[in-house]
């Protein structure tokens, strides 16, 4: 029975591009014995999320694949990097990838990232998937890593597979899952700037057929902000059923509720943004927290229909709210020291649902092998957004002095200003193979066919805006495997997203479609433990949204935009002792083409050259005691502020320090150092009014128990 059970696992673990439950260098010894003519499964080797380089990754193909043979550049952060950093948040691992760039974080209550200079629209950021599923349309806060059991990094475009995406690249957050055997820990952190974490993670068996999962996790915490402090609560239940030896149902929810104030930053000054203290906050106290809300929910099931073909279909579902008043800078005045303020009120909800179907299976055909892959995928969105607005006017300016702020001044009254509903509903058919040609070379072929609706309504003005599309997103790609540690790779690709929302005049928005190219070449140690990356990309978009130089409020196509970039990747265990990743990266994002920009103007938030390292030593004390001690650093090259380019956000390094001491076999005391030599410099920004500052030096201390 432990064979059946574990063999059902793991095929539920790889529906929807989740990671397998077993890493592929495992080795099975199956004997003979048992009543019902199964014998004991006994799994050896280094589980894949224990190492800094899994070999294979299901996110790509929605197959188990050997990342040496995928034709593009896969980043996979696994669990044990994810500890290594201390990361709670998303934010805290994108570094650690080359060619990803933080952009505007919607005063920080929602995730938002470029990969090779490409992020999305403001309704949902770049595309960042929950196995599998599209989870981050709407206003998605920050995402916890409390149940992340790795992040997969898809460069290049993913619409023949995802569907309508960004060219750059997409994320698949890979969560953990339900196991039969019994294992919990408790997390305990505290850290600089009052900051209080509990996580817990508990997995085990109901009974024979069902398994379950619990992360939970409480947090708290300051900042080196005026003014500002966050609180979150997370939930995430999982179910594993085996309804028989060849059929797996799986659950897997997320309850998600976050306060924290909305916080756009510092101001330039004549082009500067270093002029204020990072500390200094220009909102207003007295407006409190924007609240959000978020459930995600997730039901797959697998049915094995033969050792090489299966089914598999799912639904997702996820709700939001966010709710709250912010003032925010809107006009620094010619003394450089009024700053004008505007005061907003927000009610956004959202709902998303998707549903996919597929069969996948293997064959020979004329001696060649295939794995074909046929599926379907329908998505329906609405997204409500009410906001309340009143711009500062001369009579009653709302206005603070930058240097010297006075809160607590009377507050204006917002009115009306936006009320829209928008629903959309998405199709997608595709189609993938792969091809083995030969036990050297590979080949990925893949289409989707998408069509797209969506309607918008202005409640105030009673306007209807509608668009009606469709497109095809082909990939192909070839792999040449020269030895089993050497491959190099080719790969075209097309890609395709609707522009959401209306322009100043009502009309909507033409869509994006790109065009990508990459060469790359992979590099794989005999033992498998560590690897390396080198691609080469060429990225062409059309119609990019901007913000309206005539109407800032409003946004325009920005006509065509490229990136051209060189990256290399390297990951994984040098020796007993030591593990390693890092990063460099090139990336020259501009834009190509544009009736009121600058041809070569740079994008936003999108440095030329950025890199990273993090080496950890791992030994242990005289009484066997393991131990762990290490460092690294990250650079980010200087970044044009806006889109008109009138400041720059400067180049800057930071390092880290970490140090770790597993004093009992079930005890675990971590501490992690960031900024290590306080260096101050900013994370993004969106214009000389909203710029982020990036964090001081913090502390956390924090005690693991396995119990």
């Amino acid at each position: 029975m432990k064979l059946k059970v574990l063999r059902a696992a793991v095929l539920g673990a790889l529906a929807f591009g989740q990671a397998p439950l077993m890493a592929a260098e495992t080795t099975t010894d199956v004997g003979t014995t048992g009543g019902d003519g199964l014998g004991q499964i006994v799994i050896t080797g280094e589980s894949q999320n224990e190492q800094y380089r899994p070999v294979r990754s299901s996110s790509a193909t929605r197959t188990d694949t050997p990342l040496q043979e995928l034709p593009q550049s896969v980043q996979v952060v696994s669990r044990q990097l994810i500890d290594d950093l201390g990361a709670t948040r998303l934010d805290d691992v994108l570094l650690y990838v080359s060619g990803v760039a933080k952009q505007n974080n919607f005063g920080g209550i929602w995730d938002n990232y470029s990969i090779r200079g490409f992020s999305g629209n403001e309704n949902g950021g770049m595309n960042i998937l929950w196995n599998g599923f599209a989870s981050n349309r709407g206003y998605a806060p920050p995402r916890d890593m409390a149940n992340v059991e790795s992040v997969d990094f898809l460069k290049g475009p993913a619409a023949a597979l995802y569907g309508n995406s960004e060219p750059g690249g997409t994320i698949n957050v890979v969560t953990k899952k339900p196991q039969f055997k019994a294992a919990n820990s408790l997390d305990l952190s505290i850290g600089t700037q009052d900051a209080y974490r509990a996580a817990v993670d508990s997995t085990g068996a109901l009974n024979s057929e069902v398994a379950y999962r619990l992360n939970a996790a409480m947090e708290n915490k300051g900042s080196m902000r005026d003014n500002v402090r966050n609180s979150r609560e997370f939930f995430a239940p999982a179910f594993t059923w085996v309804l028989s030896d060849s059929t797996v149902l799986n659950y897997e929810g997320e309850f998600l509720r976050q306060k924290a104030p909305l916080d756009r930053g510092v101001v330039a000054v004549n082009g500067n943004p270093s002029v204020l203290p990072v500390s200094r906050f220009l909102g207003e106290p007295n407006d409190g927290d924007i609240k959000m809300e978020n459930q995600n929910h997730l039901l797959t099931l697998e049915h094995r229909l033969n050792e090489n073909w299966h089914l598999r279909t799912g639904i997702f579902h996820k709700d939001g709210t966010l709710d709250g008043y912010s003032t925010e800078a809107s006009a620094l005045l010619a003394d450089n020291t009024t700053l004008r303020r505007q005061r907003r009120y927000r009610d956004f909800s959202w709902h998303d649902t998707s549903l996919q179907a597929e069969i996948g299976g293997k064959f020979q055909a004329a001696g060649v092998g295939h794995e074909v892959l046929f599926g379907t995928e329908v998505d329906w969105l609405t997204l409500d957004q009410r906001m309340l607005r009143i711009n500062p006017t001369a009579g009653s300016p709302y206005a603070v002095n930058i240097y010297d702020p006075v809160y607590g001044q009377a507050q204006p009254t917002p009115v009306a200003n936006t009320d829209t509903s928008e629903r959309q509903i998405s199709t997608g058919l595709y189609f993938q193979d792969q091809i083995s040609l030969s036990q050297q070379w590979k080949l990925l072929a893949g289409v989707r066919a998408d069509s797209f609706r969506s309607t918008l309504d202005n409640r105030r003005t009673g306007a209807t805006t509608r668009q009606d599309k469709g497109a095809f997103s082909p990939r192909l790609g070839l792999t040449y495997l020269i030895t089993q540690s050497l491959s190099v790779y080719a790969s075209a690709s097309k890609s395709f997203r609707p522009n959401t929302g209306s322009d100043v005049n009502g009309n909507a928005f033409a869509p994006e479609t790109s065009r990508a190219g990459e060469v790359g070449l992979k590099f794989q140690s005999e033992d498998k433990r560590s690897g390396a990356t080198l691609a080469v990309f060429d990225i062409t978009k059309q119609n990019v949204l901007t913000t309206d130089p005539a109407n800032p409020a409003f946004s325009i196509s920005a006509g065509e935009v490229r990136s051209k970039g060189v990256e290399l990747d390297f990951s994984g265990k040098i020796d007993l002792h030591w593990r390693v990743t890092g990063n460099l990266a090139y990336t020259d994002a501009y834009v190509a083409k544009d009736n009121t920009l600058a041809v070569g103007s740079r994008l936003v938030n999108v440095p030329r050259t950025s890199g990273s390292l993090l080496a950890v030593y791992e030994s242990a004390d005289t009484r066997g005691a393991p131990y762990g001690i290490g460092g690294g650093f990250n650079y980010v090259g200087e970044r044009t502020g806006d889109q008109a380019g009138s400041f720059k956000l400067p180049s800057y390094v930071t390092a880290r320090a970490l140090a770790y001491w597993q004093f009992t076999p079930k005890m675990k005391l971590s501490l992690d150092v960031n900024n290590l030599f306080n260096k101050r410099y900013y994370a993004s920004s969106y214009s000389n009014l909203w710029i982020m500052p990036g964090d001081e030096r913090s502390a956390t201390l924090a005690l693991n128990v396995k119990f």
